[in-house]
Protein backbone atom coordinates (compact mmCIF):
# COMPACT_ATOMS: atom_id res chain seq x y z
CA UNK A 1 0.00 0.00 0.00
CA UNK A 2 1.30 3.71 -0.65
CA UNK A 3 1.03 5.84 1.83
CA UNK A 4 -0.35 8.84 0.19
CA UNK A 5 0.10 11.53 3.28
CA UNK A 6 1.56 11.59 6.94
CA UNK A 7 1.86 14.65 9.07
CA UNK A 8 2.63 15.01 12.69
CA UNK A 9 -0.17 15.60 14.95
CA UNK A 10 0.73 16.00 18.53
CA UNK A 11 3.16 15.06 21.31
CA UNK A 12 0.75 13.90 24.29
CA UNK A 13 1.74 14.33 27.75
CA UNK A 14 -1.57 13.48 29.35
CA UNK A 15 -4.74 11.63 28.61
CA UNK A 16 -6.84 14.56 27.63
CA UNK A 17 -4.13 15.61 25.19
CA UNK A 18 -5.12 11.77 23.19
CA UNK A 19 -6.65 11.76 19.94
CA UNK A 20 -9.87 10.36 20.35
CA UNK A 21 -11.45 10.49 16.75
CA UNK A 22 -12.39 7.17 16.36
CA UNK A 23 -9.36 6.50 13.95
CA UNK A 24 -7.65 3.13 14.56
CA UNK A 25 -4.47 3.75 16.39
CA UNK A 26 -0.87 1.29 15.71
CA UNK A 27 1.41 2.01 18.40
CA UNK A 28 5.15 1.24 18.22
CA UNK A 29 7.45 0.38 21.45
CA UNK A 30 10.65 -1.20 22.18
CA UNK A 31 14.14 -0.01 23.94
CA UNK A 32 15.92 3.38 23.27
CA UNK A 33 17.98 3.25 20.38
CA UNK A 34 16.03 -0.35 18.65
CA UNK A 35 15.23 1.83 15.91
CA UNK A 36 11.68 2.90 16.30
CA UNK A 37 11.80 6.18 14.29
CA UNK A 38 13.87 4.99 11.49
CA UNK A 39 11.43 1.24 10.67
CA UNK A 40 8.48 4.04 10.93
CA UNK A 41 10.22 6.41 8.34
CA UNK A 42 11.06 3.66 6.40
CA UNK A 43 7.50 1.89 6.68
CA UNK A 44 5.76 5.11 5.36
CA UNK A 45 8.35 6.14 2.92
CA UNK A 46 9.29 9.04 4.48
CA UNK A 47 13.31 10.10 5.61
CA UNK A 48 12.32 12.48 8.61
CA UNK A 49 8.62 12.14 9.54
CA UNK A 50 9.74 10.43 13.15
CA UNK A 51 13.09 12.32 14.75
CA UNK A 52 15.71 9.83 14.39
CA UNK A 53 19.28 9.86 16.71
CA UNK A 54 22.40 7.72 16.81
CA UNK A 55 21.68 8.80 20.13
CA UNK A 56 19.30 6.46 22.55
CA UNK A 57 16.42 7.93 24.28
CA UNK A 58 15.40 10.99 21.60
CA UNK A 59 11.59 9.96 22.15
CA UNK A 60 10.46 10.88 24.98
CA UNK A 61 6.67 11.44 24.25
CA UNK A 62 3.70 10.11 23.15
CA UNK A 63 4.15 10.79 19.48
CA UNK A 64 0.98 10.85 16.79
CA UNK A 65 0.91 10.82 12.94
CA UNK A 66 -1.81 11.15 11.01
CA UNK A 67 -1.49 8.32 8.25
CA UNK A 68 -3.76 9.22 4.53
CA UNK A 69 -6.05 11.42 7.03
CA UNK A 70 -7.33 7.88 8.15
CA UNK A 71 -4.87 6.47 11.15
CA UNK A 72 -2.20 6.87 13.38
CA UNK A 73 0.82 5.98 13.89
CA UNK A 74 2.36 6.17 17.68
CA UNK A 75 5.96 6.47 18.76
CA UNK A 76 6.18 5.56 22.26
CA UNK A 77 9.41 6.50 24.18
CA UNK A 78 11.50 3.90 24.02
CA UNK A 79 12.34 2.21 27.81
CA UNK A 80 15.62 1.12 29.18
CA UNK A 81 18.09 3.96 28.80
CA UNK A 82 20.50 4.34 31.63
CA UNK A 83 21.47 7.93 31.00
CA UNK A 84 18.74 9.79 32.55
CA UNK A 85 17.38 10.17 36.06
CA UNK A 86 15.50 7.57 37.24
CA UNK A 87 12.71 10.91 38.15
CA UNK A 88 12.90 11.00 33.96
CA UNK A 89 12.84 7.03 33.19
CA UNK A 90 9.53 6.73 35.61
CA UNK A 91 8.27 9.65 34.09
CA UNK A 92 8.52 7.84 30.73
CA UNK A 93 6.78 4.73 31.81
CA UNK A 94 4.26 6.91 33.17
CA UNK A 95 3.38 8.21 29.80
CA UNK A 96 3.64 5.08 28.11
CA UNK A 97 1.53 3.08 30.99
CA UNK A 98 -1.11 6.27 30.71
CA UNK A 99 -1.37 5.70 26.62
CA UNK A 100 -1.80 1.85 26.46
CA UNK A 101 -4.80 1.99 29.09
CA UNK A 102 -6.19 5.27 28.58
CA UNK A 103 -6.23 4.82 24.44
CA UNK A 104 -9.24 3.95 23.13
CA UNK A 105 -8.67 3.11 19.99
CA UNK A 106 -5.44 1.16 20.05
CA UNK A 107 -5.80 -1.42 17.42
CA UNK A 108 -2.33 -3.08 17.56
CA UNK A 109 1.04 -2.38 19.87
CA UNK A 110 3.85 -3.28 17.73
CA UNK A 111 7.05 -4.28 19.92
CA UNK A 112 10.63 -4.07 18.43
CA UNK A 113 13.48 -5.98 19.43
CA UNK A 114 16.66 -5.54 18.26
CA UNK A 115 18.00 -8.30 16.71
CA UNK A 116 21.60 -8.17 16.79
CA UNK A 117 22.01 -9.05 19.91
CA UNK A 118 18.77 -11.25 20.01
CA UNK A 119 16.84 -9.27 22.67
CA UNK A 120 17.16 -8.27 26.23
CA UNK A 121 15.51 -8.83 29.73
CA UNK A 122 13.56 -5.81 29.37
CA UNK A 123 12.24 -7.08 26.21
CA UNK A 124 10.95 -10.03 27.74
CA UNK A 125 9.51 -7.66 30.60
CA UNK A 126 7.62 -5.23 28.18
CA UNK A 127 6.10 -8.43 26.66
CA UNK A 128 4.68 -9.80 29.72
CA UNK A 129 3.81 -6.29 30.43
CA UNK A 130 1.76 -6.00 27.08
CA UNK A 131 0.22 -9.21 27.56
CA UNK A 132 -0.65 -8.20 31.31
CA UNK A 133 -2.81 -5.73 29.80
CA UNK A 134 -4.41 -8.04 27.07
CA UNK A 135 -2.87 -6.91 24.22
CA UNK A 136 -1.30 -9.21 21.80
CA UNK A 137 1.57 -7.84 20.25
CA UNK A 138 3.40 -8.06 17.13
CA UNK A 139 6.73 -8.57 17.20
CA UNK A 140 9.19 -6.88 15.06
CA UNK A 141 12.96 -8.27 14.89
CA UNK A 142 15.13 -4.66 14.03
CA UNK A 143 18.25 -4.59 12.69
CA UNK A 144 18.24 -7.79 10.70
CA UNK A 145 20.93 -7.01 7.90
CA UNK A 146 23.35 -6.93 10.85
CA UNK A 147 22.93 -10.85 11.12
CA UNK A 148 24.15 -13.44 9.21
CA UNK A 149 21.69 -15.14 7.31
CA UNK A 150 23.24 -18.34 8.34
CA UNK A 151 22.48 -17.21 12.33
CA UNK A 152 18.88 -15.63 11.59
CA UNK A 153 16.84 -18.75 12.06
CA UNK A 154 18.62 -19.06 15.28
CA UNK A 155 18.68 -15.19 16.75
CA UNK A 156 14.59 -15.39 16.27
CA UNK A 157 14.29 -18.58 18.09
CA UNK A 158 16.08 -17.31 20.68
CA UNK A 159 13.90 -13.79 20.52
CA UNK A 160 10.65 -16.18 21.47
CA UNK A 161 12.16 -17.75 23.69
CA UNK A 162 13.29 -14.83 25.54
CA UNK A 163 10.10 -13.34 25.43
CA UNK A 164 7.96 -16.24 26.31
CA UNK A 165 6.01 -16.63 22.94
CA UNK A 166 3.43 -18.54 22.03
CA UNK A 167 4.63 -21.69 20.02
CA UNK A 168 4.26 -20.73 16.47
CA UNK A 169 3.67 -17.17 16.91
CA UNK A 170 4.77 -15.10 13.88
CA UNK A 171 8.12 -13.05 13.98
CA UNK A 172 9.07 -10.41 11.36
CA UNK A 173 12.15 -9.36 10.52
CA UNK A 174 13.27 -6.31 9.63
CA UNK A 175 15.70 -3.74 8.44
CA UNK A 176 14.65 0.02 8.09
CA UNK A 177 17.98 -0.13 5.94
CA UNK A 178 17.68 -2.18 3.76
CA UNK A 179 13.81 -2.37 3.35
CA UNK A 180 13.94 -6.45 4.77
CA UNK A 181 10.57 -7.57 5.54
CA UNK A 182 9.02 -4.32 5.80
CA UNK A 183 6.77 -4.46 3.32
CA UNK A 184 4.84 -7.80 4.89
CA UNK A 185 5.38 -6.12 8.52
CA UNK A 186 3.18 -3.33 6.98
CA UNK A 187 0.58 -5.67 4.86
CA UNK A 188 -0.29 -7.26 8.33
CA UNK A 189 -0.70 -4.44 10.26
CA UNK A 190 -3.16 -2.95 7.81
CA UNK A 191 -4.95 -6.35 7.43
CA UNK A 192 -4.20 -8.34 10.12
CA UNK A 193 -6.41 -11.50 8.80
CA UNK A 194 -5.63 -10.82 4.97
CA UNK A 195 -2.18 -10.39 5.15
CA UNK A 196 0.70 -12.92 5.09
CA UNK A 197 1.71 -14.31 8.37
CA UNK A 198 5.19 -13.38 9.84
CA UNK A 199 8.16 -15.53 9.55
CA UNK A 200 10.80 -17.78 11.77
CA UNK A 201 13.58 -16.89 8.99
CA UNK A 202 14.32 -13.89 7.52
CA UNK A 203 13.57 -13.16 4.36
CA UNK A 204 14.86 -10.05 2.09
CA UNK A 205 10.97 -8.48 1.09
CA UNK A 206 12.67 -5.40 -0.67
CA UNK A 207 10.02 -3.78 -3.65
Amino acid sequence: MKVRSARFVISAARSADLPRDGRPQIAFAGRSNVGKSSLINRMLGRKDLARTSSKPGRTRTVNFFLIDEAWYVVDLPGYGYARVSKREREAWGRSVDLYLRSAPDLATVVLLVDGKVAGTPLDSEAYGYLRSLEFDPVVAVTKIDRVKRGARARTLAEVAELLGMPSGAALFPVSSRTGEGVARLFGTLLNPESSPAGTTEAEDLRR
